[in-house]
Formats: structure tokens, C-alpha cells, sequence
């Protein structure tokens, strides 16, 4: 029986409120979500989720929203999409929202953070109630961007999966990361077991540690080697590279696993394809199996999702 608690500061399953060409917006929450054990092994997030299928609401997302329209809009597409979700609502800020602007297989996003800077730890995540559900989960993933909200949280939850022999999972997210919080970011580093992260996030964070190369194979090695805390579980680290083949460590070696192959024109919005890799990923992950395989079904949940507007994918996958 496996369970997941996660931390992003942008709610995966992004909902879009507004359309216009190719204009979108999200609303944003930064949350944790948690995988209640059940009679199944369960995965986290919509994406993992949506892999798996069964049973619903296997999900418990922490996160912070105002009380406003967004903010409901946010409660009534988890409860759509059979997400528990467990809001910390303040009236401090409003729901946090982000501009997607899509030109070909390319991206801009312009956010306002607003209720995403607000989580406070000793508000939700410390309460009783919440903390019960991390307790009981056995899989962690938590997402660079948490770093510049809340650190506290982040070392909390981590030293709980380090103390306890749990796998705890983290994400780069964006290069600005590496850049302007390094410190709280290495302070977690070496909790971290399970390492995501693009080629561009990997050459910053090497080039802020100092690693003194931009081949993305020896940054995987070296941050492999980084001082770690639970020492009963080698460090794995998986990059992707868009198109190009995705870079992970197994065992001492590093590894490149082909993504799916695509033709270029069928690329309609590449937002999300991150998150997707990762939900797919996890979802194998919680089965606790291969980590070749884990990385098949980030790369067919990627695939998925960069053929679709928004971060939407159909009714099942077709994933064997």
C-alpha cells in the first residue's frame, strides 16, 4: 500500500477561466496533496490520478486560495475531478491566477502569485487533522516553486520521510530557483531521494554549485553525489530535455531513455508537460515498479498533454 503527499505552488490539473486566441488563464494555488491509503495503491495528483483511474479521490490537496470566485471555481473542478481538497482560505489576497500566452510550441506565462504567497505552516499544515494524512503517506513530491513560500513546510515534511525511510521527491521547477534560493533549496537537498528537473533548470542549478560543465549526463552524476541524509536510499536524478532523450541515474550509471516519438507539427500547447512527466512518473512510482518504467509512463502522460489545449487529457489513458 503506497501514498503520496505532494507541494506545488501551481495546482496541476490548471483550470482555464478565460480564453481568448490563444490567451488563457489559470487560477494558481501552491498545495500539498496527500494519497489516503485505501484497499489500492493509490498515485497523486490529477495526472497520476488520471493514470490509474480507480478508486476517486484518492487525493487530498493542501493549498492556499482566497475567498473569492477563483477560489471556487478551484473547489468545484477538484471535486470534479474526484480531488479532495483541503484549502488553507485566508482574505489577506485573492486566488492566484496566470496568463498563458501559446505561440507554436513555445510559452509565456505571466502570474500573479497573490493567495500562492500566503500558505502558512503553523495554520494548516502543523494542524492535527492535516498532519495525520502526511503521516500516513509514503511517497513525497514537492515542487521547486514551495521554496519561495514556505521552506519551513518543505523541511518538515522531508525530514518526516527522511526519519522514516520514505521517498521524498522534488522538482527544480525553473532556473530563478537555483539562481536566488539556493540556500533554502540546498537545505532540502539532501532529504531529497528523487530529483526532477529540465535541462535548463539542471545547467543553472550546475552552474550555481559550481559543477564547472554543461553536459547534462555528468550534472546528473555530480548532483547524484551531492551529500545525502538517508543513506538506505541512493539519490536518483531525472532530467528531461524536450524532444531529446530524458537523462536519469540508475544505480551509479547514467541512463538515456528515448522519448515517445511525435511528430512535431501534432504539438498544440507544451503547458504542463512538466507536470504531466512527473504525475505519470509517480504513478508508476507508487506500484513500485521499474524506475525504466516509471519513466515510460512520464514520457506517454507528457506525450498526452502537449497534444491537447490546456492541461486536459481524455476520459482514459491508453497506456499499457
Amino acid at each position: 500500500m503506497s501514498c503520496v503527499l505532494t507541494t506545488k505552488k501551481m495546482f496541476l490539473d490548471r483550470l482555464s477561466t478565460g480564453e481568448t486566441g490563444k490567451m488563457r488563464i489559470w487560477c494558481n494555488s501552491p498545495f500539498m496533496s496527500v494519497i489516503r491509503p485505501r484497499d489500492h495503491l493509490k498515485a497523486q495528483e490529477p495526472f497520476a490520478g488520471w493514470m490509474i483511474q480507480k478508486p476517486h479521490k484518492v487525493a487530498t490537496f493542501f493549498g492556499c486560495i482566497g475567498k473569492d470566485h477563483f477560489g471556487e471555481i478551484l473547489k468545484k473542478k477538484a471535486e470534479e475531478a474526484n480531488v479532495d481538497a483541503r484549502y488553507y482560505e485566508q482574505n489577506e489576497e485573492p486566488t492566484g491566477t496566470c496568463a498563458a500566452c501559446i505561440t507554436g510550441d513555445n510559452r509565456s506565462l505571466v502570474a500573479n502569485l497573490a493567495a500562492a504567497n500566503c500558505y502558512k505552516k503553523e495554520k494548516h499544515l502543523d494542524l492535527d487533522s492535516n498532519w495525520e494524512l502526511v503521516e500516513k503517506a509514503k511517497v513525497y513530491y514537492i515542487a521547486g516553486f514551495f521554496l519561495t513560500v514556505s521552506p519551513e513546510s518543505i523541511l518538515k515534511v522531508a525530514k518526516h520521510a527522511s526519519e522514516n525511510n520514505k521517498i521524498f521527491c522534488m522538482n527544480l521547477s525553473a532556473p530563478f530557483i537555483s539562481q536566488f534560493f539556493k540556500e533554502p533549496l540546498m537545505k532540502v537537498m539532501p532529504y531529497v531521494d528523487i530529483l526532477f528537473g529540465n535541462e535548463t533548470e539542471a545547467a543553472t542549478f550546475a552552474k550555481e554549485l559550481g559543477f564547472e560543465t554543461d553536459d547534462i549526463a555528468a550534472i546528473a552524476n555530480k548532483t547524484q553525489n551531492l551529500p545525502k541524509e538517508n543513506v538506505k536510499r541512493q539519490r536518483v536524478v531525472v532530467f528531461t530535455q524536450g524532444k531529446d532523450d530524458t537523462v536519469a541515474t540508475v544505480g551509479d550509471k547514467v541512463t538515456m531513455f528515448p522519448v515517445v516519438d511525435i511528430d512535431q507539427n501534432t504539438i498544440v500547447d507544451t503547458n504542463g508537460a512538466g507536470d504531466a512527466f512527473v504525475g505519470g512518473f509517480l504513478s508508476a512510482l507508487v506500484r513500485e515498479q521499474s524506475l525504466e518504467e516509471c519513466i515510460r509512463a512520464g514520457h506517454y502522460a507528457a506525450n498526452v498533454i502537449i497534444q491537447r489545449v490546456g492541461c486536459t487529457f481524455p476520459e482514459k489513458p491508453n497506456f499499457h
